[in-house]
């Protein structure tokens, strides 16, 4: 005898498929949904505390991967230098450095608050000398506590050697050089282009716009002019008398003197 009973079917999905996400959205999102766990811990058992919060920001800063949990070497340098830990005679930028490399694992490379904690005591010793061990943790804690990175100032441009030279107008050659005047100034179109010079004068003379004062002079030395009016008188009259003597022609030049 067949069967009889009605084959069950089953029911068939409905669920969308998944749309291929970004990367970045998702480590986005898995690093929103770190800070969430972190603070929805920390309203458990009590706030994150301003020391922690400040080792958090310093620790993700320049980095979008960081989760906030480990610091690096640069950004523990950072946060030295920016909450003053570094003051140049107690505490030094080697004095760092050393700490840090003395804190963490050996294989690793970066440190987590446990050890951020056991390095800032370690620099409390030499930073807070006059102080007892417990004060000057303390202090160092307050230095830190409630602080943020600085970021102003970070893209101030530095000074080259190598752009001083290329900007220096007076170490310019050939075509370049004749576009700058002697102060560094550009010349705009006469340095670009050949401009005819109408005055008279060829190129590369001294004395331009002098004659007037040599020939005719101030009123206090006229008398100086008077040879070389003379010479002129003399030089025309011969020019005259060759001209008649030789060619036959005649010309007065009397009323150009007189």
């Amino acid at each position: 005898m067949a069967d009889s009973k009605p084959k069950s079917t089953k029911p068939a999905n409905k669920t969308p498929p998944k749309s291929p996400s970004d990367p970045a959205k998702d480590r986005a999102a898995k690093r929103l949904s770190c800070d969430s766990n972190s603070s929805h811990e920390g309203a458990v058992a009590g706030d994150l505390s301003a020391l922690e919060e400040a080792f958090r920001k310093f620790a993700i800063h320049g980095d979008t991967r960081a989760t906030g949990k480990e610091m690096h070497g640069k950004n523990w340098s950072k946060l030295c230098k920016d909450c003053h830990v570094i003051d140049g005679k107690n505490v030094t930028v080697t004095d760092v450095d050393i700490v840090f490399s003395k804190i963490k694992g050996k294989s690793s490379r970066t440190i987590t608050f446990d050890q951020f904690k056991e390095a800032l005591q370690e620099l409390s010793k030499k930073r807070f000398k006059d102080k007892s061990d417990e004060e000057a943790v303390q202090e160092i804690y307050k230095l830190i506590e409630g602080k943020a990175p600085v970021i102003s100032g970070v893209t101030k441009a530095i000074s080259s050697p190598t752009v001083s030279r290329l900007t220096d107008t007076s170490k310019f050659t050939g075509s370049h050089k004749e576009r700058f005047d002697p102060s560094g100034k550009g010349k705009g179109r006469a340095g670009r282009e050949d401009l005819v010079d109408a005055s008279g004068y060829v190129s590369g003379y001294k004395h331009a716009g002098t004659y007037d004062h040599k020939v005719q002079g101030s009123k206090e030395g006229e008398g100086n002019c008077q040879p070389t009016h003379m010479s002129h008188l003399v030089f025309f009259i011969t020019i005259e008398t060759l001209l008649q003597r030789y060619f036959g022609l005649k010309c007065d030049i009397s009323p150009v003197f007189y």
